[in-house]
């Protein structure tokens, strides 16, 4: 992606990542824009997962580095890089089943809680006053933007897997990310729930003034509301460019034929 340097908030670098002797990404490199929304696309087994767990620093590349906010995540572990505004969801939604959905948000904001233990245990004055800031924000903010708040103090485990993904979207949000990375965001919805995320995605670009990274296999949707896609096949980068570009790609194509009528999943919303 071209564009300048103070454009540029996620700069991936010659990253190359291996388990043993099984390459997982080879020289991977491509800037993600600030306010913008990139898509990283590709067959299963491409490396997406892999990528996004190395950028969050899960993994640790063989080669290359990882610039994000134009440091140099070399050696910065997850809690860390979270505090600094990198956020993610994950493929497998990770939330606390036991847990109401109020709380479960909240813990997206420890990265940034200034109480320390024993101001918690005690929960007077400065830590009782962070907890009723962090609450209104969250109720006031983020519960009425996702549009949850008739189920804010329900368990999670007794949601529906749409609801569920909405809330880790909101944890996510909590975390007050500059970068916020959704792995597979509307993976095992029906089409309305679909649709609803990518809304919502939007939104959190335009209103929230995010900059969206994201793996995602649902093409109607990646075509409709990316700005830039890469594309990865057996760990490289094969293409990149706006979504009209990508599509017409012949190593795209290739990459895809196998996998179904690839006229169909790059060009038209699949089936709910």
């Amino acid at each position: 992606m071209t564009g300048a340097a103070d454009d540029v908030i996620l700069s991936v670098k010659g990253v190359s990542l291996a388990f043993g002797g099984v390459r997982a990404l080879t020289d991977v490199s491509f800037s993600v824009r600030k306010g913008s929304i990139t898509a990283v696309i590709g067959p299963n087994g491409a490396g997406k997962t892999s990528l996004f767990n190395t950028i969050s620093g899960f993994y640790r590349p063989r080669a290359g580095e990882i610039v994000f906010g134009g440091r140099n995540l070399a050696g910065t572990a997850p809690p860390e890089r979270a505090r600094l505004g990198l956020a993610r969801t994950f493929q497998n939604i990770a939330l606390f089943r036991g847990m109401t959905v109020l709380d479960n948000i909240k813990l997206g904001r420890h990265a940034h809680m200034q109480t320390g233990l024993l101001d918690a245990l005690v929960y007077r004055g400065r830590a009782r006053r962070e907890e009723l800031a962090l609450r209104a924000e969250i109720e006031e903010r983020i519960i009425d933007f996702l549009e949850i708040q008739h189920i804010r103090n329900a368990p999670v485990a007794t949601l529906p897997y749409g609801l569920r993904k909405r809330v880790e979207l909101a944890r996510a949000l909590a975390m007050r990310p500059r970068l916020l990375m959704l792995d597979e965001p509307v993976a095992g919805m029906n089409r309305e729930e679909t649709e609803d995320m990518a809304r919502f995605i939007l939104d959190v670009k335009e209103e929230w003034d995010v900059t969206i990274l994201m793996v995602e296999h649902d093409m109607g949707m990646v075509m409709d509301i990316s700005d830039h896609v890469v594309v990865l096949n057996f760990g490289q980068v094969i293409a990149e460019g706006s979504p009209a570009t990508v599509q017409a790609d012949p190593a795209v194509i290739a990459a895809y034929l196998g996998a179904g009528d690839l006229g169909r999943r790059l060009s038209a919303p699949e089936a709910a």
